[in-house]
This record gives C-alpha cells, structure tokens and sequence, in this order.
C-alpha cells in the first residue's frame, strides 16, 4: 500500500512538480520514496514496505529502463505470474510483485491487466511508444484521480496532492455537491472539484501526444448463467473458495492482523482464517461503541475467545467535535459517519501491524442489505391502485411521525411509500436517497449558485442506468450489480482506503477479491436473499463456524447509530461551521433552511441526523479545500470551543 503521482506534459516536466505531490502522500508511504524523471513524464511514490523490503524501492523500471512504474497496492498472484514471466525470458531484479506489472506489461500491453488478481492503482511511462499508461482494480479498491488539460495528464493517489500541485484546481464541482447531498456518494468521472476526475474501476487510461487522453473499461462482473447444484453444493463451494481467497490474502512480509467488528463478515474472516489459513494466532482488532444494542464489542471478544486470537478492544467515545476536521482532511471530500470508527480502530491497529484483512463488501457480495427485499416489497405494494395509494394511505402517513431512528416505522411505511409509485433502476435509485435531500427539500436548501447546475443535473443517472444495464435478469441481481459499480468503490471502499491510510495501515478486503465476486454473482438468487432472509449462503457457512448468539442478532451497522448518538454535539457544531455559513454566504444553499432542519432535528419534530452530517461536512470541505483554511486552526478553534473545553 502506498501513494503515486506523475505528470506527463510534452512541453517538459520538472522534478520539483513530481516531489511536491509524493510528498504530500506521506502519510500512505513513511518508509521509503522515490521519483523518475525522464523529460516529458515523471513519476513519484511514497511507500509503506509490505513485500521485498530490501530492495523494492520503486520507481521501478525494465531491463532496459524502458518501462517504468510506481504503483498502489498488492498483486496476490505475483509469484505464479514472475514464474511464467521468467519462463518467457524476462529477468527480474527484484522480489516485488510491482516488477511482475512492468513485465506483464512488456509481455501483453493492456491485456496484462486480464492476468492481476489483487488490488491496485498503478501509471507506467513506456518511453519507447511516449505512453502512460495507468489503471485501477475491478472493483475499486485502489484509488486513482487526474487533471487533463493543456496537453498534460497530471495524477495521483489522492486529490491533496494533485492541489498540491496546482491550488487553482480548487474549485467546487456543484454537480458532484448535488450528487453527494442526494445520495452521500460521488460517482466517477466525477469528484468534489471541477477538473478533478476519478478514474473508474475495472478501467484503464492511456495518454500520449498522438492519441491524447483515453479511458477504457477492461472487466465487468457476469451475473449469469447460475450456478447448478443443490444449497449444500453451493455452500461447500462458497467455502472452498473463500479458504483459498483468504490463503491469497495472506502472502506479506510484514505481520498481518484483522478488525473484527462483531458482525458476520469480519467474524467469518477470523474464522475461516484460524481455522484453515494462519499458522499462528492473529491480532484482531475491534472497538465498542457505548449505545446499547449498536456495541458489537461483546460478538468480537466472543469470537476472539473461541479461536484464540490476540485480541486488542478500544471503548470508543465518538467526537466530531475532535475528529471532523482530521477526516475532511485525510478524505478530500465529505463523507460519511462510517469515517469516523473506521479511523479509530485503523488508528489502534496501526500500533501493532501494518497490515490487517476486513470483511468490507461482504452485503453487495452476498446481499446484506434490507432495501434489496424492501424494494421487492415496494413492487408488491404498488399492485394497489394508485388512487388508494396517493389519496388514503398517503393521507394517513402525513400525520406518522418519522420517530426518532432511521429504521423506526414511520420512515419505513414511508420510504415504501414513495419507492411504489416509481420502478426499475429509478426505484432503486431512489430508494438509497430517501434520507437524504430529496427535490423538496433541495428547492428550499439550493440557493442560486446551486439550483441553477442541479436543474440541468441527474444525481441518481449513475445508480440508474447501472441497474439497467446489468448482465442480470432478476431485480436482486441488478441491485447489487448497481452497487458493486456506485456505491461500494465510492462509499464504504473509498472509506477504508483513506483512513486505514491516514494512520500507513494497509487494508485488504477478501469478500472484493474479483474471482470470489465473479462466483458469487452467478450464485442463484435464492442463495442471496430468500424472503426477509438476507445473504442466505453466508449466514449457512457461518453457522459452520460462529456462535449462534452472534447469528441471531439483528443487523447493526457498524456506524448507523453516529448521528444520534452525537445530537449534543450538533449545537456546538452548528454554531459554529453552519449558523454563519460560508457555503450560504456564496449562494450555495440558503441560511434559513438550515436553521429550520437543526430546529426540528433537536426538538424531534423530524429525523434531519444525516442530513445535518452531510451539511456539516460540506461547510469543512468548503473552508479546508476551497477556501484553503489549514487543519491546525480549524482543528484548534474547534476543540476550543467543545464542551469539554468550557468545563475545563
């Protein structure tokens, strides 16, 4: 795991230009770093040593130094890969999986990318044919952002350093705020800055002075034809293939541990590797979360004990207050509640190892979520007539109260409501925004900087036509298919990626392991959701291995009970980034409307928890990366004026 940046411009590139962005990346890569520099292209890296520690050192070239590369990651199947690179006369210098690309390369061009099992962002300069080449994994675990202009392609691992580079890139995307603010993601090309653009994942670009910029897509996942067999059949295979995923996982020369979260996907993962993978104890990590039900602490000690891990826990005690500036930060863009424990337990395992696995992608593998059977039930619901519908039933929820949790009923019998009078991907689209601000909403928040873009901008395209154009048949299907291509690279995924690097900790996610998805796609859709019963197959494997208390339990989000349980520290936050806003002061949104969502959401007239996050961390963007207010004094001024400060 590390940090990457070049430029390639034919006008020249300057080392200077190269080390202002490499060095911005410090945090992904404190052990090393390097910089190639070869007249019109250049290529930087900051690097945490996982793999070949003596001598994998990158910028790393050919034989000839021909082909050059700085790369993010790791390539699992590296050894197989060197075996029969070798077999075809290349010869290798080093140990490192980084050096099997660059022959790869040599060998097949684009198409080496068919032939990486693993997770990577990487740019190759191939001097002969004046070509950079770069790209991303399958499924996004790596990220990978660039600026096209002026004959040059300038990129990076994270936007810092591409502002770094060029503070004039500074600049708002509206759409991109639109799209958050509708759905809490941003989804490529798109980026929170105007010329700034995320390259997709399963894509590659290549750029050079004859053919300009090119972005190409390389895998998509295949839903179809089912797998056969009986649910034993398909059980006993799940399980072998996540074995040999996890033994993938594995190959490091550095100690690896895990989070264990308490819930069933990192569960699974301790499980299957101590039973089958690890020839000594792990050290799994896991932090509690002191509001009633949500601790999962208990689960993860639970599992700890049955399978005799070195177990490390941390009571957490979530502060905005303390952490939202550090997480914009590290984020370059706002994000999301789930930031905020993701930080602290990378944060803890970071003292013990520079490597840990997860259970990240676990739902969209398997089928975790309750919107994919809500959306079925939406589908039922809508057989009513539309007049009993919109007339009586609307009639009667307008005087529900939305209670005071996401999931209490009110906002179920609602969001039902609104999902039955529309269908497919729009349906789906919509249903993963309802909490959010919907068109209402927006037309009472959207001052005139920001209504006149989002008129002529469809925040939900991406969701939408992704649940179209899925190679799947069944509904269930094409919404995980939508969200393997939205929602996972560009929420949770890119959320693990920034704060387990934050603290130079590498994450690997077994469940993202393309093969594995590739299988589990084209499991029947029985074996995902049957019923109200989520991720059938997982949970049957589970059984095999986790205790039954822990099976039983109700699904909590490791992060869903954050809005809630900070709501005291809403007033402070408020009065300080929101009662005088810098956005609504430039006519992105309108003051009046913000002060009537904190009102009602702190009297419990209406349910605003996430709303109020999201607008919280739009006003700390906006003063840190636009309006160039450093992290010390915003950080300083905040822990000033925190409650804890005023009783000092």
């Amino acid at each position: 795991m590390c940090g990457i940046c070049g430029k390639v411009s034919f006008k020249g590139v300057q080392e200077r230009d190269i080390r202002i962005m490499a060095d911005s990346l410090i945090h992904r890569g404190p052990d090393d770093h390097g910089i190639f520099v070869d007249g019109v292209a250049g290529l930087g890296h900051r690097r945490l040593s996982i793999i070949d520690l003596a001598t994998g050192k990158q910028p790393i070239a050919n034989e000839d130094g021909t082909v050059w590369i700085v790369f993010n990651g790791e390539i699992y199947n590296y050894r197989n890969l060197r075996t029969e690179l070798m077999a075809k006369g290349h010869r290798f210098a080093t140990e490192t999986d980084t050096e099997t690309i660059v022959h790869a390369y040599e060998e097949y061009g684009p198409d080496c990318l068919k032939h990486f099992r693993g997770m990577f962002a990487f740019a190759i300069w191939d001097a002969k044919k004046k070509r950079l080449f770069a790209a991303r994994d399958r499924l996004g675990q790596k990220p990978l952002f660039y600026v096209e202009r002026g004959g040059e392609l300038v990129l990076a691992s994270e936007i810092k350093a591409l502002l770094a580079y060029d503070r004039s890139l500074a600049v708002p995307n509206l759409e991109a705020l639109d799209q958050y603010l509708s759905l809490r993601v941003i989804a490529p090309p798109h980026s929170m800055f105007r010329e700034v653009r995320k390259l997709p994942p399963a894509h590659y670009l290549t750029f050079s002075a004859e053919s300009g910029l090119e972005v190409r897509r390389y895998w998509d996942i295949k839903y179809e034809p089912k797998w056969p067999g009986s649910d034993q059949d398909l059980i006993d295979e799940l399980e072998s293939r996540l074995i040999d995923c996890l033994r993938a996982h594995m190959v490091s020369d550095v100690p690896v541990g895990a989070f264990l979260s308490g819930g069933i996907d990192s569960t699974l993962v301790v499980a299957l590797l101590m039973k089958h993978v690890a020839a000594e104890p792990l050290q799994t990590f896991s932090v509690g979360l002191p509001f009633g039900a949500f601790d999962e602490s208990p689960y993860a000690r639970m599992v700890a004990e049955r399978y005799g891990t070195r177990h490390f826990e941390k009571v957490m005690v979530p502060s905005l207050v303390k952490t939202l500036p550090r997480l914009v930060w590290h984020l370059d863009e706002p994000s999301d509640p789930l930031s905020v424990c993701t930080f602290t337990i990378a944060e803890m395992a970071r003292e013990h190892v520079k490597v840990v696995l997860g259970g990240d992608g676990g739902d969209e593998l398997f089928g975790g979520y309750d919107r994919y059977y809500g959306n079925l039930y939406a589908g039922t619901y809508a057989r009513l007539p539309q007049i009993l519908r919109r007339n009586i039933v609307g009639a009667l929820l307008r005087w529900l109260p939305d209670g005071n949790w996401y999931k209490s009923l009110g906002h179920q019998l609602k969001w039902l409501q609104t999902l039955s009078f529309l269908e497919g991907g729009e349906r789906y689209a919509r249903s993963l925004g309802y909490f959010y601000f919907d068109d209402d909403l927006k037309s009472r928040l959207y001052g005139p900087e920001l209504r006149k873009p989002a008129a002529d901008f469809d925040p939900e395209r991406p969701i939408r036509e992704a649940y179209e154009r899925a190679p799947a048949s069944h509904p269930i299907d094409r919404m995980l298919y939508a969200d393997h291509q939205v929602r996972l690279p560009d929420h949770s995924v890119m959320i693990l990626d920034r704060m387990t690097m934050a603290h130079g900790l590498e994450a690997r996610s077994p469940f993202m392991d393309h093969e594995l998805a590739e299988f589990t796609a084209r499991l029947p859709v029985r074996m995902k959701v049957r019923g109200r019963s989520l991720r059938y197959i997982q949970m049957r494997l589970a059984e095999r291995y986790l205790p039954e208390a822990l099976l039983k339990r109700p699904k909590q989000g490791f992060s869903s009970a954050l809005p809630y349980m900070l709501r005291d520290e809403y007033r402070l936050l408020f009065h300080q980034f929101l009662r005088d806003s810098h956005m609504a002061r430039d006519g992105m949104w309108v003051q009046a409307t913000v002060d009537r969502l904190l009102q009602e959401h702190l009297t419990g007239r209406s349910d605003h928890g996430n709303r109020l996050w999201l607008l919280l961390n739009c006003e700390v963007w906006y003063r840190m990366r636009i309006e160039g207010l450093e992290i010390e004094p915003l950080s300083e001024e905040t822990a000033f004026k925190s409650p804890a400060a005023a009783r000092g």
